[in-house]
């Protein structure tokens, strides 16, 4: 039997990217993040207004989308509770973030060189997607309470990096799914396709942080 739910949270489960962007002192900033899908070679991302990867994204209009596997749940935990941002957001303030200007180094993940862009690639994560800015829209605008607080962003992936092992055999333009691991979140817990394969610093984060006026006027 079906009940009616106010969950404060909507994630069902959608693959953990990790975005890398440059800082407007040349620095770089790495956030995780799983509200995206994708269309053909476009990319639909949905940040907080106020985050450090939304301030980077609006003024340099470039980004690569690193997709790691199961194999780096730890550096992606890592970086769970950290923010470039300084002072620290109060909406995150609240949930217990902190200030962190050398994510990379927090994460012991490694900064590789983009081609068409400026911002760097994550050399652990299996897949890397250059990318874009073609569009930004905000989201809830007609709704006072969250009006200038979340967006939307079109991105386009203008350069692909696959590593070896999870391509398809004789085929670099395939990959293979019986190969490829995705990180996926569901409900701020990690799982890959199967059960769970770590535990969650985002889950320390009460639910009630996340409750919005949708969900009060639902």
């Amino acid at each position: 039997m079906h009940k009616i739910s106010k969950s404060p949270i909507l994630y069902f489960g959608t693959p953990v990217v990790l975005i890398t962007t440059v800082n407007e002192n040349g620095t770089y900033n790495v956030a995780p993040m799983s509200s995206a899908f994708w269309l053909g070679w476009r990319c639909v991302i949905g940040m907080a207004a106020s985050s450090k990867t939304t301030e980077n994204l609006i003024r340099t209009k470039q980004c690569v989308l690193n997709l790691p596997s199961v194999v780096e749940v730890e550096a992606v935990n890592r970086l769970a509770m950290l923010t470039g941002s300084y002072p620290v957001p109060e909406g995150k303030r609240l949930k217990g973030y902190r200030f962190e200007p050398n994510k990379f180094e927090a994460a012991n993940l490694t900064p590789q060189s983009a081609v068409c862009v400026t911002a760097p690639r994550v050399l652990e994560c299996p897949v890397q997607l250059e990318a874009e800015v073609v569009a930004i829209h905000p989201l809830a605008a007609h709704d006072e309470a969250q009006r200038g607080k979340i967006v939307s962003m079109e991105l386009k992936v203008i350069k692909i990096h696959l590593e070896e092992h999870i391509l398809m055999d004789g085929n670099p333009d395939k990959i293979d799914p019986d190969k490829w691991r995705p990180l996926l979140m569901s409900f701020q817990q990690f799982y890959g396709l199967s059960e769970q394969v770590h535990t969650s610093t985002l889950a320390q984060i009460p639910e009630y942080l996340y409750r919005t006026s949708d969900l009060e006027n639902a």
